[in-house]
């Protein structure tokens, strides 16, 4: 049973769709509703990892080009995919060394 539910799991993360909330994409306060879904589409319709940073930065320029135009400030960077809240490595209690346990 372990091994099935397994084998649909793997399914089912390599066959989603890549999908990204409006707020965690750069500028999208500066888009239309258009433009967000546009992006969004874009964005599921790439292959690989490196075709979507690609246009990750294709995107952050445009972004910064329309700030500048509006005189508003975005930050100078990206955010880097799986570096927010919540994701990647950080000082949170996962599992580690057992430095501060008492050891």
């Amino acid at each position: 049973m372990k091994i099935y539910t397994l084998l649909i799991s793997l399914f089912l993360l390599f066959t989603m769709p890549v999908t990204v909330a409006d707020d965690a994409v750069y500028g999208w306060a500066l888009m239309t509703k258009q433009e967000r879904s546009e992006h969004r589409n874009t964005m599921r319709n790439l292959k690989t990892e490196q075709e979507r940073e690609a246009y990750r930065l294709e995107h952050h320029e445009r972004m910064q080009e329309r700030a500048n135009e509006r005189g508003v400030t975005l930050p100078s960077t990206p955010q880097q995919r799986g570096k927010g809240m919540g994701r990647g490595e950080g000082a949170g209690q996962g599992m580690g060394s057992g430095a501060g346990r008492g050891r």
